[in-house]
Order: C-alpha cells, then sequence, then structure tokens
C-alpha cells in the first residue's frame, strides 16, 4: 500500500478497528445519545451518519441542554431495485423509527432521518431481515453501485442490473463486524483480534468514497461521467458487446482552496460483461494502494489520476489483471431520460415514473403520495425502483390496471405527469438535504429549492421562454451530492443564506459548469441570473439548452450582465 508520510486521523481509526468494530458493540449497547467520534467514524461503513437537528441547536445555544443527537440510516440498493414487500417494511420503518417520510438518494438507496441512537439496531436489523442492506452505504468503500432502473421492454436494463447487483455484492467488505453487531452474530465481544482479510479493501480499506455507475449512451441517467469508475454500454443494434471504462469523475471541491475541484470520468478501456467484476476490481485495487491517505481533501481518485497520469493508472489496473485493456469503443453519451409518466414493460406490462421533489418521499395536508404509493404497491402488488434523478417508478403494472392505479392517484390528490402539471425546470430539479441534519451544510438546499423553482418559473414564464430545457441543482455546501457542477445552472452553497452560481453545465452530464457569481444572498439567486434567461431568448440556436447556450456564449461574457449585489 501507499506509505504516507503522515496518515489522516481517520486512516487511524481504521486501521485499527479490527476489521469495522472498534468500539461500536460496547457503545451501541450504552446508555447514551451518541457514539464516541472515532466510532461515529466507523459507524459510515455501516451504513449511518451520526447527526445533530442544527435547527435545534441554534434553540439550544447558551443552554446546558445536550445537542439533538440523531442518526441517519441509509439503504443500499443497487440499482435502485426493491421488490413490493421490501418496499413496504422500508416505508414502515420511517414511522417506527425514523421521521415519517423516505429520502429517495441520487444514488438510488433510501435514507431515514432522525433515527435516535436506542433505535438504531433495530432498525438496521429490520432493514435486513427484508434482505436489504446498509453494509457499505456510506465509508471508505465502494458505495452503492447505480444503474438505469427502468425496466425498459427488450430487456438490456435487466441484463445491466443484473452485472450491477453482481459487482455490488462482490466489492461488498467481507468483515463480520456488521452482524456481530447488528444481526447478533458471534463474537460481538470483539471478532477476531486482528479482524478478517479484506482481499479487495485490506485493513484500511479504500483511502476514500468510491462511486460506480452503470450507464447507456442514449440515456445517461446515471450521470456516469460524475463517478469514480463508470461503465458505458457498448452494444451492436440490440445485442450487449460490453462497456466502455470510464475512471476519475468526482463532484466534490473545497471552497476557497483550488486544488480541489470536480471533474469528468476519462475512458480507460473496453469490458465485455463477463470482465467488468475483475476490471472494477483491480480499478479499485489501484486507488487501494496508491491513493492518497495522508490529505482527505486529495483522497479521491481523480487525485491519483491528474497526479500520475491516466496511462500510468492504465497501466496498474492492466498489472492487476494480467492483461493489458482492450481499447475504448467509439460511444459517445447523446440523450438523458427521467423515466416519468407511463412506458411499456415487456408481457402486457407498463411502468409508471413518479416525480419526487428533491427525493422526499411523504404526505401533506394538500398531497398524500407517500399513502399514494403505499396503496398501489398493496394494491396492484407492483415492485418500486429509485431513480438517480430522486425519483420513484411503480413497475410490473398489468396494463389492464393502469385505470386502478390512476384512480388511486387521484384519490390521494397526486396529479399524474401530463400537459401543464409539471414545468420542466421542476421536473429537472435536484436538491441535497442540507439542513438541519447535514453536519457539512453551510446553506439550506432542499427546504428553500422549491421556492426558488417558483421564483424561476414565474420568470421564465414572464421572459417566454418556459420551454426552456435545463437541470437546476442546489447543494448546501460544496460537496456536490446533488451533482451541481454538471448541471446547466446550479446554486451552492457558501455560508447561511448565501450561494455560488454555476452555469454551463450539460444536461447530458458531459461538460461541467463554471462559476458565473459568488456570495449570492438566497433572495437574489433568481435576479442574478435572469439577464442570462434574457440573452438566451434573444440569441439562442435552434433548439439549443440553456447550459449549451452559457457554454458557447462564455462566461465572460455573459458576467458582462451580471447586476450588481446590494
Amino acid at each position: 500500500m501507499s506509505d504516507h508520510k503522515a496518515l489522516s486521523p481517520v486512516e487511524k481509526v481504521k486501521e485499527l478497528s479490527r476489521g469495522l468494530r472498534g468500539d461500536l458493540a460496547d457503545e451501541l449497547a450504552a446508555d447514551t445519545t451518541h457514539f464516541s467520534s472515532a466510532d461515529a467514524q466507523l459507524l459510515k461503513f455501516h451504513g449511518t451518519y451520526q447527526q445533530e437537528d442544527r435547527d435545534q441547536r441554534r434553540e439550544r445555544r447558551g443552554t446546558d441542554a445536550e445537542a439533538a443527537h440523531q442518526f441517519m440510516v441509509r439503504c443500499k440498493i443497487p440499482g435502485g431495485v426493491l421488490d413490493g414487500a421490501q418496499y413496504l417494511v422500508i416505508d414502515e420503518l420511517a414511522d417506527r423509527y425514523g421521521n415519517g417520510t423516505l429520502r429517495v438518494t441520487t444514488r438510488q438507496g433510501n435514507q431515514f432521518h432522525g433515527v435516535l441512537k436506542g433505535d438504531l439496531k433495530a432498525t438496521v436489523r429490520a432493514v435486513n431481515d427484508a434482505l436489504v442492506t446498509t453494509l457499505g452505504a456510506c465509508g471508505d468503500v465502494v458505495r452503492n453501485v447505480v444503474s438505469c432502473p427502468a425496466p425498459m421492454a427488450g430487456g438490456l436494463r435487466e441484463q445491466v442490473l443484473s452485472v450491477t447487483r453482481r459487482l455490488s455484492d462482490h466489492l461488498l467488505p467481507r468483515t463480520r463486524a456488521y452482524h456481530e453487531i447488528w444481526l447478533d452474530g458471534e463474537h460481538v465481544a470483539g471478532g477476531p483480534p486482528a479482524g478478517e482479510a479484506e482481499p479487495i479493501y485490506g485493513t484500511r480499506y479504500l483511502p476514500r468514497k468510491f462511486k460506480v455507475a452503470f450507464a447507456f449512451p442514449d440515456d445517461n441517467c446515471c450521470d456516469v461521467h460524475s463517478n469514480d469508475l463508470g461503465f458505458l454500454v457498448v452494444q451492436e443494434g440490440r445485442r450487449l458487446v460490453g462497456f466502455n471504462v470510464l475512471v476519475g469523475g468526482g463532484m466534490g471541491k473545497t471552497h476557497g482552496k483550488e486544488d480541489t475541484y470536480p471533474r469528468l470520468a476519462d475512458a480507460l478501456g473496453f469490458a465485455t460483461m463477463g470482465e467488468v467484476v475483475e476490471v472494477a476490481e483491480a480499478v479499485v485495487k489501484v486507488q487501494r494502494d496508491h491513493g492518497n491517505r495522508g490529505d482527505r481533501r486529495h483522497a479521491r481518485l481523480k487525485y491519483l489520476i491528474d497526479a500520475q497520469g491516466l496511462d500510468w493508472f492504465r497501466g496498474g489496473v492492466e498489472r492487476h489483471l494480467g492483461r493489458s485493456l482492450a481499447p475504448p469503443a467509439p460511444v459517445e453519451v447523446t440523450a438523458i431520460e427521467d423515466h416519468l409518466g407511463w412506458h411499456a414493460q415487456d408481457d402486457g406490462r407498463s411502468f409508471l415514473g413518479l416525480f419526487i421533489e428533491n427525493g422526499r418521499l411523504q404526505d401533506s395536508d394538500d398531497r398524500r403520495l407517500r399513502s399514494a404509493v403505499r396503496r398501489i404497491v398493496e394494491t396492484v402488488h407492483t415492485g418500486v425502483r429509485f431513480t438517480p434523478q430522486q425519483n420513484l417508478l411503480l413497475t410490473d403494472i398489468p396494463d389492464r390496471r393502469q385505470g386502478l392505479v390512476e384512480r388511486i392517484l387521484a384519490d390521494h390528490a397526486v396529479a399524474r405527469l401530463g400537459p401543464g402539471t409539471l414545468s420542466t425546470v421542476r421536473r429537472w430539479s435536484m436538491a441535497c438535504p442540507a439542513l438541519p441534519t447535514c453536519g457539512l451544510a453551510l446553506a439550506e438546499a432542499e427546504r428553500v429549492l422549491p421556492d426558488v423553482i417558483t421564483e424561476l418559473e414565474g420568470e421564465l414564464e414572464t421572459l417566454g421562454v418556459v420551454d426552456a430545457a435545463l437541470t437546476v441543482r442546489m447543494t448546501g455546501c460544496p460537496n456536490g451530492c446533488a451533482r451541481p457542477y454538471t448541471a446547466d445552472l446550479a446554486f451552492v452553497g457558501r455560508s447561511l443564506n448565501k450561494y455560488a452560481v454555476f452555469v454551463g453545465g450539460s444536461m447530458l452530464g458531459t461538460r461541467l459548469g463554471t462559476q458565473y457569481a459568488d456570495l449570492v444572498p438566497r433572495e437574489r439567486l433568481v435576479a442574478t441570473v435572469r439577464p442570462l434567461f434574457e440573452r438566451y431568448r434573444d440569441e439562442r440556436l435552434a433548439d439549443e439548452r440553456f447550459g449549451d447556450f452559457c457554454d458557447r456564449v462564455g462566461v465572460d461574457a455573459l458576467r458582462s450582465a451580471l447586476p450588481v449585489i446590494q
């Protein structure tokens, strides 16, 4: 493994953890509201983040009250695919142990928010009883492997989902700590003195989180170029030939640190269906052995590739494989889909894509979305799939029962997707949770983006460009969990109620945006970008997307119309 002169503190915690055990079992049994900082790091590998309700933090400031500790539990769901019974278990757990909502993530998982420490073990156990896991959903390992979840007619998506599941299983940690601590396995007191052998990860696991995605050239719904490792489908007619292997993508950066940056993945080579698992393992091992373990800001794969070069990296992968990689095929991304509305499956069945604003599946006074989904799953016995756009697909619906599904939606005040029901700009918007649960958030995201979109909808209508095709994304910090840097328009939290504005990304996920303005107050966001849409209205080419227009004109030229922020 790489021998950096000074390991980061997290590296030392991992190395001494005895296979991710640490003191988690003892701390879990203790009558406290939270874990120590070291064990909170290990907790991530088991699928849980220790958090604090930051709204209550403000209320408790200056008092002797303990912090309002709570936990986020994340399910690892390869390709976002659940059967109906699994979904109903997760839905029920949201009420029993969480805050009454499900949170669909941009990586096709589910998050329970507001879980208390005393309910952690019961939550994780119940998830596993439904044959879903939380192991490796967080931490310095391969996270949830994402893939297009749409069960389109023809079967190609299902072929890719099968290798997605196989790869996810192969890259799970081998430690028994998870089963011991959460599922009442043996050796709860500590397990083997040094932990089990981890043939892929080693004693320190990976230097940083590692993301993997599968995508199609005509449907990059997974934003494949933003991942550490991507597989882009190569097909001949309706036959799957294999995948172009992409490496080095990643969204995170740090404000004010120019040596940190988002990056799109490069084409490394080609792999057949049968070679995917061994190629992925080789890529992971090169990152394991050579990634930066001294500075977590530079620990992602993208920095290793930029430091050593793509050819060097390919050589490392080929040494692990014992052979050369075939060159990539001449394939590029041409389209993206969100899979909303009705679509045909095979065998007289259909699936229905439902818009879930910012992934928060919940009931409100005027729209009982979560109850509607539960009723449909119970009545029609559908499957459920989460999408990388934080939406939800109800699958395997017999065509003759489409009317019943629509009646249930109407009874719960959920309008099906149709003309005038959802603007383009809202349909393609995404936000991370940010405040009050995320400890890294500098500004709001999920709680304010709906109102920002409403303002933007009004401006676009006034300007006569409601047909503008664009992705709008907002994050509470620069780590980029909602993939803001590939969006046409993005707002990235800089400080309380202030944002950096990025423009010029590609709706296809194949180009990064550029910072257009900085430290823009929340109430000035739409006013700040209005001049861009005025120019877009007057100067766009036929069928030109907003991000493509901004990239063509250039940010320097666009800034000439930047309003002065008072």
